[in-house]
């Protein structure tokens, strides 16, 4: 009994279990709220809501992302130094940088919304949605910032909870709007589903703001909002969160640029799968509707067991890093054997399990046949996405972050191909296979790299 709980104690056990549990939970929702969405609105509406994913992407890589994992891997060491205030302060710089950001982005696609729509994304009807959204990002780098502090200093609880609230809160606002609009015998647009992720957000965020709201009354009682506040010390303070400022910004810039690169590609390969299925020969709805099929309904169950690799993920990037500080590379070695160890049998048995019942899903669950079919052929993907994504943050807390990012532009560009010369000629399985054959290679090259960076390691 007593090894079990000495493992439990552990922050990766316990911090992923904690997130694991609330990732299920929220996935579970919003599965049966994709259920929901693809009922009432259909392929096509699925498919005009999954085009805006491309704009919030790109959003949440310029303005958050990287900074988010700045001030998670600089608090990190708060759990052995105790410098409270130096971890308040590396978030609070990090909060004024991504929040500046996110108002400037959110403005410039509320203004430009309707260019975006015709020129970007190819379709006039996501203008509105894309008004909508741009409400969201402030919100959502408020909460992202907050998220990366908690994470850093491993207590999951808070963005757990956080990640709840906005699940629900997303989900029942649109459930409450879709049952007044049938009271009031009105039809329901997809703009519904978009209200209702701004009211997702808002949620997380006042979540978020309240729990290091508590935390700082707890640990600076006379000093509530900053911790630094001593008059005489203004000079002093400027230069400190000018020097945090610097240090941020070193991780985070090259971390937003190859992530910005990384939405970029993605964003093409998104915008164009409709475009390139016309040119197979479909019309304009019947292209979006397997779009929508494929992004709204198909690829949400067959990510829904990813609850458990993102969570680790998650959680290895800080405590990898401070093993690699502390130069205990045999732990960092063991951490990568048991996460591919772990990432093989979870996929194998989603495998079988999609094989298995994925036709059956597809009817069931979203009356269609093309679901079905399209969770069979990606089924194959489970071992090698679960896999990629797990190594993929080992080597980002190694500090390989630009060979993970040559890795995910590699395997993006072949999955383009595919897209541009594939989908043409053999429809929507073109580009089934280009994602095989990307994530193959994409996993094929971070588990050849992370067990040569651990081996060389331990051989020194």
């Amino acid at each position: 009994m007593v090894p079990m709980r000495v493992k439990w104690k552990n922050p990766l056990v316990t911090g992923t279990a904690i997130l694991t549990l609330t990732g299920l939970l929220s996935r579970l929702i919003g599965f049966f709220y994709r259920i929901f969405l693809s009922n009432v609105f259909g392929a096509e509406g699925m498919g005009i809501y999954q085009l805006i994913s491309p704009v919030l992407a790109l959003s949440f890589s310029l303005t958050v992302s990287g900074i988010q994992t700045a001030i998670s891997k600089y608090v990190a060491s708060e759990t052995s130094t105790k410098d409270y205030q130096n971890s308040f302060r590396t978030l609070w710089a990090g909060f004024l940088m991504s929040f500046a950001l996110s108002l400037m982005c959110a403005a410039l696609i509320y203004e430009g919304s309707e260019y975006i729509a015709v020129s970007c994304l190819m379709e006039a009807r996501t203008a509105p949605l894309l008004r909508i959204i741009a409400l969201s990002i402030p919100m959502a780098c408020v909460h992202s910032c907050i998220n990366g502090y908690f994470f850093g200093i491993r207590k999951t609880a808070i963005p757990a909870v956080s990640q709840l609230a906005e699940q629900i809160c997303r989900v029942g606002s649109v459930y409450l709007i879709y049952y007044v609009c049938q009271r009031h015998h009105m039809k329901p647009t997809i703009s519904f589903a978009v209200v209702g992720l701004v009211i997702g957000e808002s949620a997380s965020m006042i979540v978020s703001v309240l729990a290091i709201l508590s935390r700082a009354h707890r640990l600076f009682p006379s000093r509530p909002c900053l911790p630094v506040q001593a008059k005489g010390l203004k000079t002093h303070c400027i230069t400190v969160y000018r020097h945090i400022m610097g240090q941020l910004l070193t991780l985070a810039v090259p971390l937003s640029a190859n992530r910005l690169v990384i939405n970029l590609l993605q964003s093409v390969e998104a915008i164009y799968i409709p475009n390139r299925l016309m040119a197979y020969g479909m019309s304009n709805p019947e292209a979006l509707g397997v779009y929508g099929v494929l992004t709204g309904m198909s690829l949400p169950l067959i990510l829904f067991p990813s609850a458990i690799t993102n969570s680790i993920s998650v959680l290895l990037l800080p405590i990898v890093s401070e093993a690699d500080a502390n130069g205990n590379r045999i732990a960092v070695r063991r951490a990568i054997l048991t996460s591919i160890r772990y990432c093989l049998l979870l996929g194998f048995l989603c495998t079988a399990l999609f094989l298995l019942c994925g036709r059956l899903a597809g009817r069931i669950l979203f009356h269609s046949e093309l679901a079905g079919s399209f969770i069979l052929i990606l089924s194959f993907i489970c071992p090698f996405m679960y896999i990629a994504s797990t190594l993929g943050s080992i080597l980002n807390g190694l500090g390989k972050t630009a060979q993970t990012f040559c890795y995910s532009v590699i395997s993006l560009l072949l999955r383009l191909l595919f897209v541009f010369l594939a989908i043409p000629r053999y429809g929507i399985k073109g580009y089934l296979w280009g994602m095989l054959a990307s994530q193959i290679l994409q996993t094929t090259l971070c588990t050849v790299s992370s067990l040569y960076i651990s081996r060389k390691g331990c051989d020194s």
